[in-house]
């Protein structure tokens, strides 16, 4: 389970809104940002993902580049259809026992609805910050960019 900013996040495997098995060692190596969001009807959870979408590019164009994934509890064909809806061009994940939320410790409000938190992930899978974004979906990529322009300066 990771609690700390330092740790190493765990390997784990999910479906992807199309159907495919996902594996996080597939980035290995690589930049990334793990996002989890409540639901995909969530007007917050919707507006958080517009956030990223909006901002994609300019995850992809930054040096090294940055992999963007979203995870919830929304199931395989929920996933497929909010992102066709919206044109996510990222990754979505289906974690509808919540065992992926749970390693990384992404807790939940008045024990129902988790809270929308946000992992950035160094090529060594090391945690470097971590930012809950529940209330603020708006701000939250700007933070995200923000704590990479700082972590990657550092590097």
């Amino acid at each position: 389970m990771i609690t700390v900013i330092g740790e190493i996040a765990s390997e784990f495997s999910l479906k992807t809104s199309e159907g495919k098995e996902f594996a996080f060692s597939e980035l290995n190596g690589q930049w990334k940002v793990v996002f989890f969001f409540y639901r995909g009807q969530s007007a917050v959870c919707k507006r958080g993902c517009l956030s990223f979408k909006e901002q994609y590019d300019l995850f992809r164009s930054l040096e090294p580049p940055v992999e963007v994934i979203g995870i919830s509890r929304d199931s395989v064909s929920q996933h497929k259809k909010f992102k066709e809806n919206l044109q996510l061009p990222f990754t979505l994940l289906s974690d509808p026992d919540r065992k992926v939320a749970e390693m990384f410790n992404v807790p939940t409000h008045l024990g129902i609805f988790p809270s929308k938190s946000s992992f950035v992930i160094g090529p060594d899978n090391k945690i470097h910050y971590v930012y809950d974004w529940l209330f603020r979906p708006r701000q939250h990529v700007a933070n995200i960019l923000s704590a990479m322009s700082s972590i990657t300066s550092e590097s």
